[in-house]
C-alpha cells in the first residue's frame, strides 16, 4: 500500500508540473457539476482483525460534484461492489470471502490554482453495506454476517484538464469502517477495516 500511495503521489506531482505547460482553463463556478468515472482499490489496514483479516478489492467507481460556490462543492461516491477475501490472521488461509458498498458524502475544498492542475480535500461520511458474505476451508458450511459500518471519510485529490470539459483525476481517501463479525450467531470481534482507498479517474465538468 504504502508503494502505491507513493506511486500516487508522484503522478499528483508530476500533473503539477505539467500544469505549467498547459493553456489556464476556465475556474469552477457555482452551479458547475464534475462527473469521474475510473478503477477504485479499497486497501484495508494490515492486520485489521484478532482472529481474520480483509484483504484489498477493487471495482469501479462513479462520484459527482456540485459546486455552490467557485471552491466549494459537495460530492457522492458510488461503486460497483467491491469482493473481499477474509483470512485467518494466523496462517493466511482463506476462510469466507465478502462484497461490499461504501456509498460517501463529503464537502470538498477546490483550490485556485489558475492552471489545469487543480487540487482539493475534503471530508464527509461513510456508510458502508455488507452483504453476500460466504465461509470456505475450516469454515465452510458456517453462517457469516457483518454489521454495516458508519464513519467519517477524509479525502486528498486533483484534477489534471486536458480540454475545458475533461479531466484526469487522482483520488486517495481514508475511510473509518469498523465491522462486528458475528458466526452462526455467535459475537466473534470487530473488525477495524480503516481503508485507504485510491482511485484513478476520467472526469467531465457539465
Amino acid at each position: 500500500m504504502k508503494t502505491i500511495t507513493r506511486t500516487l503521489a508522484v503522478a499528483v506531482a508530476a500533473a503539477a508540473i505539467s500544469a505549467g505547460h498547459t493553456p489556464a482553463v476556465s475556474a469552477h463556478e457555482a452551479g458547475d457539476m464534475l462527473l469521474r468515472v475510473g478503477l477504485g482499490t479499497v486497501d484495508p489496514k494490515s492486520s485489521n482483525g484478532d482472529i481474520a483479516s480483509v484483504d484489498s478489492g477493487s471495482a469501479v467507481v462513479i462520484n459527482g460534484s456540485y459546486f455552490f460556490s467557485p471552491n466549494l462543492a459537495f460530492e457522492i461516491l458510488a461503486a460497483t461492489p467491491f469482493s473481499h477475501d477474509i483470512e485467518l490472521e494466523a496462517d493466511g488461509t482463506k476462510v469466507g470471502k465478502t462484497k461490499h458498498l461504501p456509498p460517501t458524502f463529503s464537502l470538498q475544498y477546490h483550490f485556485d490554482t489558475q492552471g489545469s492542475f487543480k487540487p482539493y480535500i475534503g471530508a464527509g461520511l461513510n456508510y458502508t453495506v455488507f452483504f453476500d458474505e460466504s465461509t470456505t476451508g475450516p469454515l465452510a458450511g458456517s453462517e457469516l454476517t457483518l454489521d454495516d459500518s458508519f464513519g467519517l471519510a477524509a479525502q486528498l485529490g486533483a484534477d489534471f484538464n486536458v480540454s475545458d470539459n475533461m479531466f484526469i483525476n487522482l483520488d486517495l481517501r481514508w475511510m473509518d469502517i469498523s465491522t462486528d463479525a458475528e458466526l452462526d450467531g455467535a459475537a466473534l470481534e470487530e473488525v477495524e477495516i480503516d481503508p485507504i482507498v485510491y482511485s484513478l479517474n476520467l472526469g467531465w465538468k457539465f
